[in-house]
């Protein structure tokens, strides 16, 4: 029997043993800056596998590992234990195939929140612009007023028309939906063009979710990869130009 949704933590983990927990969502979505957030944090800060979330209504087909075997689509969670404050990371492959499926895997993800006693929620993702950003800057929402000079004071840009058409997917639904269960939520999203998956976005949200958190995490790496991503970019726009260039050489 298949469930609609399967939540199943690890062997050796314990829901009540976390210490004023906050939760922060980076799944898959514009630019995949989330998923690159919460990923490289996981990594940086040495976070541990707690759960997997499986679900009916992820798209429908496996992913194949690198050693040749296929698995079912998951998402997963994670756990740093910090010095006064836990942080579980909700990340993984996929967000809803379905407008259904994200109303009812957010609503399992507020699930997650309630039994772990998560303080508050962040979400994370990209904000699409449509041409690429050397400054990106974070635009940011929040379903509590009380918090918003908080996030502004950590150089989060909320405005209502930014962005101007809503947070789609689990980024806006679990600001919408936690506020009707009374859980504080914010949604920090890094500029980017939408077209490319993009590391400095990635890194300019990861400096202010680092300073909201008080947390040190070191984003070299990303800024590393955002300037080889850069290069390489600009060797595929060259390598057009010049071919162009060669064709109307050609016609003339």
């Amino acid at each position: 029997m298949i469930d609609d949704i399967s939540i199943r933590y690890s062997e050796n983990f314990t829901p009540g043993s976390l210490r004023s927990p906050v939760l922060i969502e980076g799944l898959p979505g514009i630019g995949q800056v989330g998923k690159l957030v919460a990923e490289y944090m996981i990594h940086m800060i040495g976070a541990e596998k707690i759960g997997e979330i499986h679900s009916i209504y992820f798209p429908p087909h496996v992913i194949i590992e690198e050693n040749g075997v296929a698995r079912l689509i998951r998402n997963e969670l994670y756990l740093h234990r910090g010095e006064s404050r836990d942080i579980i990371f909700l990340t993984g492959d996929y967000q809803s195939a379905s407008n259904e499926g994200h109303y009812l895997l957010t609503d399992a993800y507020l699930d997650i929140a309630v039994e772990l006693k998560v303080v508050r929620i962040y979400t994370v993702g990209g904000f699409g612009v449509g041409h690429l950003v050397e400054e990106p800057r974070v635009f940011g929402a929040v379903n509590n007023l009380a918090i918003r000079d908080e996030i502004e004071a950590a150089g989060v840009v909320i405005q209502r028309e930014e962005p101007g058409g809503g947070i789609v997917g689990a980024a806006g639904l679990m600001l919408g939906l936690g506020a009707q269960r009374g859980q504080d939520a914010v949604c920090l999203m890094g500029e980017t063009s939408g077209y490319i998956v993009d590391p400095r976005s990635a890194a300019v949200v990861l400096s202010v979710l680092s300073s909201l958190l008080a947390i040190s995490v070191d984003s070299t790496q990303l800024n590393d990869r955002a300037v080889e991503m850069e290069k390489a970019i600009e060797g595929l726009i060259e390598n057009e130009r010049t071919q162009k260039e060669e064709e109307l050489n050609y016609i003339g």
